[in-house]
């Protein structure tokens, strides 16, 4: 479980694909210090397992299934990643619940600067967006937002400059792919629903 308060930024250093799945290597800052084999990281808001480590660096093996449906199949070289280490029981949630459980992929289709920050709009299509609310809590790329509005196509998000600074978000540009997490709490409602 994660928060999506991203602790730091990493970058891919290494991806050694095989048939149907890769090990990711990842070199990244203060998300390494005490870090152990079998730990929680997620790595742009996918769960991965870390299955080595040293002084510069992680590796972790990314699954066919995590590949298909996350941004993480489509990984290069030198491209910047969100990390963010499991949360203790006894840390603040800053962001809300996240699983590292990646929904789908959606796209950035317009950035556009307001004051000191940036209005994202990002596609959706309709699987992801009937659990998006106004004012409702959205992971993407790992990060904690609060989705502003929506409408048949998208959501609306106001992007502060210390996120934009902190994470990936700020090296963006319109037409990229992103990772989406839906609130838990909206997919746990429709399941509940569905069973009576």
């Amino acid at each position: 479980m994660f928060t999506g308060i991203i602790e730091g930024t990493g970058v891919v250093k290494k991806i050694k694909k095989s048939v149907r799945s890769a090990r990711l290597t990842v070199g990244g800052g203060k998300v390494l210090s005490g870090l152990s084999r079998g730990e929680s990281v997620s790595v742009n808001g996918a769960c991965l397992t870390v299955v080595e480590f040293s002084k510069t660096g992680f590796s972790a093996d990314v699954s066919d299934e995590t590949l298909r449906r996350t941004t993480l199949g489509a990984l290069r070289e030198g491209d910047p990643l969100n990390l963010e280490r499991a949360a203790k029981f006894s840390d603040r949630i800053g962001g809300h619940l996240v699983s590292g459980h990646v929904d789908g992929v959606g796209v950035i289709r317009k950035i556009e600067p307001v004051g000191d920050s940036f209005l994202f709009f990002i596609g959706l299509n309709k699987d992801l967006l009937r659990y998006c609310i106004e004012k409702g809590s959205i992971a993407i790329d790992g990060i904690s937002l609060t989705i502003n509005r929506t409408n048949r196509r998208g959501i609306f998000l106001m992007i502060i400059p210390h996120t934009m600074k902190a994470t990936t978000l700020g090296r963006k540009n319109e037409g990229d792919p992103v990772n989406v997490e839906n609130d838990l709490v909206g997919k746990y409602v429709e399941r509940f629903v569905q069973l009576k």
